[in-house]
């Protein structure tokens, strides 16, 4: 007997759930952490917030995590018009401002890419570096994706034709995502769960489900030259790290050609959905990049704090400067978060990697 799609949203532990309305919807998200610098993640077709359920732990213990379902998508609102990747970078710009997250890292996989780079280019101050997963623009290679005459793939079409995508999945979204997408788009054995494909069908079978992702996908097959032009004005200067997975370099070709910041990685025997599959050989790539873009902000901290306090490199008080007394904050409640074990080394690239695992302590369940 099929599974029937559940009523209440996913969630896992250690997680919070939030909506806020920017600019005439609600977008849902998820957050965790509290300390270090923001992530922002920004997930793509066919998926929500959920497809990082086991990247956030990872993250999370040094970084504020907030992962969002984009407008139309998941258990954020639908609203008014057409969502564009120009409408929904004003959309994630309104939420970073809202939520006081900037500048963000911000990671965004599949057809987010123009959205995420759209972001980064017409709100510079917003991001702080951009991871890319899996993802291409337009103007820059995603066109030839959904040229089928020469080997592009066909769900494009479907899905940037209005109402086409509810008339050919719709009432059939397990059948598709379990026999059809996941197969096809995996390697890695055992990464989507049965309450993975839950959790998916639930949010793809809502009433006009499929808004958000018309919107993206029609966007992106008519703003090459748009995308071109915001890479020729300049605007886009946040440093990039590319991930690549399925044997192809795609996302590192893209970048390339965007960004003269740009460090490439490809995880072997990954398919298309890393965070599913890989999170803790993505999770290895990021926190290390992550890192790195915030050493020049920390040591430009602590050289003000020097200033400001009259020490020098050593610690030591300048002469004819005083201290600032220290200001006492309360300190934060302690997260209940499970604390991941150290990184393992990444599998040969030969080697077929293990089905992905979560933090000890990690356990997925539904809300309400």
């Amino acid at each position: 007997m099929p599974r029937s799609a559940p009523t209440h949203p996913a969630t896992i532990p250690g997680v919070e759930h939030g909506s806020t309305e920017v600019r005439g919807r609600a977008l849902h998200h998820v957050s965790a952490g509290g300390s270090g610098s923001p992530v922002l993640l920004v997930h793509g077709f066919p998926e929500t917030w959920w497809v990082f359920h086991r990247l956030i732990p990872w993250l999370a213990p040094s970084h504020r995590v907030v992962a969002v379902d984009l407008p139309g998508f998941g258990d954020s609102g639908r609203g008014p018009g057409d969502l564009t990747s120009a409408a929904v970078a004003e959309d994630l710009h309104a939420l970073v401002a809202a939520l006081g997250l900037g500048p963000v890292h911000l990671l965004g996989q599949d057809i987010a890419g123009g959205t995420v780079f759209r972001l980064a280019a017409t709100h510079p101050d917003d991001v702080r570096s951009l991871v890319a997963v899996e993802t291409t623009l337009p103007g820059f290679g995603f066109e030839a994706l959904a040229d089928v005459g020469h080997g592009g793939v066909w769900h494009i079409g479907v899905l940037a034709s209005r109402g086409a995508a509810d008339f050919v999945f719709g009432g059939r979204e397990r059948r598709y995502l379990e026999e059809v997408w996941f197969p096809r788009m995996t390697a890695v054995p055992g990464a989507v769960t049965p309450e993975d494909l839950d959790e998916l069908v639930r949010a793809y079978s809502a009433p006009d489900a499929w808004h958000g992702t018309y919107g993206l996908y029609s966007s992106a097959l008519t703003e090459g030259e748009q995308i071109q032009a915001l890479v020729t004005g300049g605007t886009f200067r946040a440093p990039v790290l590319a991930v690549d997975a399925m044997g192809a370099p795609r996302t590192a070709t893209t970048m390339q050609a965007v960004s003269d910041r740009v460090t490439t990685a490809v995880l072997d025997g990954v398919g298309h959905h890393v965070a599913l599959e890989a999170p803790e050989r993505l999770a290895d790539l990021v926190l290390p990049f992550l890192a790195e873009v915030d050493r020049p902000s920390a040591d430009a901290q602590r050289s003000s704090a020097r200033r400001a306090t009259g020490t020098g490199p050593d610690g030591r008080i300048r002469a004819g400067l005083r201290p600032s007394p220290p200001t006492c904050t309360a300190p934060a409640p302690p997260l209940s978060w499970p604390s991941p074990p150290p990184p393992r080394p990444s599998p040969h690239p030969s080697s077929r990697p293990a089905p992905a695992r979560a933090p000890a302590g990690w356990s997925p369940r539904r809300a309400g």
